[in-house]
């Protein structure tokens, strides 16, 4: 069985790609999927995107932007947002995943690792009731040259290198 994650940002067109495409390489049996907050629908991966996943040695999925749905929130054991406004979008739109909705930074900072189940874990961490703080954003390379959007994927790939372990505690990740 594949334990459901998904990474969200504005657009859907990079931190959470980059994010996706980071876990799916340390936990390739488990579902990863993204979508975005305020999404056009549909758009291709930029080519600062591409560039970016494939300079820290990922290879850039086939992508295309989407919105996130009730139904993704609902089917996810976990939401993972890079922003804290992304949080907030899923307390307000959708709150029965609020308390499995967290930032990327909160999860490495705060999820325990240990032989507990994911959902225990992260329910223990009572994510729906927590203060967002400014340290958690990842920031959004959008309108950024190419080494922007270099620099925040060497950002995300470490953070998302952080979590894996914690999230799957049973599996080495490279």
């Amino acid at each position: 069985m594949t334990t459901p994650v998904i990474f969200l940002c504005t657009g859907n067109a990079a931190r959470s790609v980059m994010a996706g495409a980071a876990l799916a390489a340390h936990l390739p049996n488990w579902h990863v999927t993204t979508a975005g907050t305020l999404v056009v629908e549909g758009q291709p991966m930029s080519w600062r995107t591409r560039a970016a996943l494939e300079g820290v040695g990922l290879a850039a999925p086939h992508h295309r932007s989407r919105q996130a749905t009730p139904a993704d929130l609902d089917h996810a054991a976990l939401v993972v947002a890079l922003a804290p406004e992304h949080v907030l979008w899923v307390r307000r739109t959708h709150p029965p995943a609020a308390a499995r909705t967290a930032t990327l930074r909160r999860l490495v900072r705060d999820l325990p690792s240990g032989p507990e189940p994911l959902a225990d874990r992260v329910a223990a961490l009572d994510l729906a009731a927590v203060d967002l703080e400014g340290w958690e954003e990842v920031l959004d390379p959008g309108g950024g040259d190419a080494d922007v959007f270099a620099a925040c994927a060497l950002e995300v790939v470490d953070l998302v290198g952080r979590l894996a372990p914690r999230l799957d505690p049973l599996r080495e990740c490279p």
